[in-house]
């Protein structure tokens, strides 16, 4: 299958993800029936982004309505969630999402956060039809695939509520602050230059602010998004 997740990966990457279909990756380049791809949280709202088929949308749905679930699990804790056999052998206690989907076709689900440096933004919920386990090969693509999706997601929003700059966001010293700013935050959280400067953005986006506001607040220490590792806050709106 490898030539399958080396599709799906240029699929999701080519022309930065315009159009790609966000979901329908999963499902060709893993041994999975469905897919969800779910944002979660305060920064981005709850909703469903994307979804391969109705059963992996009910499954989303499911958990939004019961604030508990795998892709809960996996963006509060950060973690990839895996449960190869939920009806037989589950390992986590989901009292009413086990309960709703008693009579589902769902054998074994799996959640992987959607994360972009310090920020937690949802969810990738993957099902299986029958009961299976994703080999450490599938489970390290399944991680790959949602770590370029996170970044589609956010980008995405961003560019929907996107507010234009004052005027002088274009002045030399505008310029200037965000890459010193883009900087630190690079140093701060140990990720890519691209993905400092998503965080900035998106911590402005849910602030309301300007993106030149909250980078004079870095280069003046008052912002250290190192000290937090919960951007996105816990499973309520």
């Amino acid at each position: 299958m490898p030539e399958h997740f080396a599709r799906a990966m240029k699929d999701l990457t080519h022309n930065d993800g315009a159009g790609a279909d966000l979901s329908r990756p999963f499902v060709d380049a893993l041994p999975v029936t469905g897919a969800a791809v779910s944002t979660l949280g305060a920064l981005l709202g709850t909703e469903t982004v994307s979804a391969t088929n109705s059963q992996a949308a009910k499954l989303d749905e499911l958990q939004f309505d019961l604030g508990e679930g795998p892709c809960w699990d996996a963006m509060n804790s950060a973690q990839p969630v895996l449960e190869p056999d939920l009806i037989h052998r589950p390992s986590r206690a989901w009292p009413a999402f086990s309960d709703a989907i008693r009579k589902e076709d769902v054998g074994a689900i799996f959640a992987f956060p959607m994360l972009v440096g310090s920020l937690r933004l949802g969810a990738v919920d993957l099902y299986s039809s029958t009961p299976r386990e994703l080999t450490s090969l599938d489970t390290q693509r399944s991680a790959a695939l949602t770590s370029v999706v996170s970044r589609l997601v956010l980008r995405r929003a961003l560019a929907k509520f996107e507010q234009p700059e004052p005027e002088d966001a274009v002045s030399p010293y505008f310029r200037r602050a965000f890459h010193q700013a883009t900087g630190m935050v690079l140093a701060q959280l140990d990720i890519s230059p691209d993905d400092a400067k998503l965080v900035i953005q998106a911590h402005a986006f849910s602030a309301g602010r300007s993106v030149q506001e909250v980078s004079e607040d870095i280069l003046a220490r008052k912002l250290d998004f190192s000290a937090s590792t919960d951007s996105a806050g816990g499973n309520n709106d």
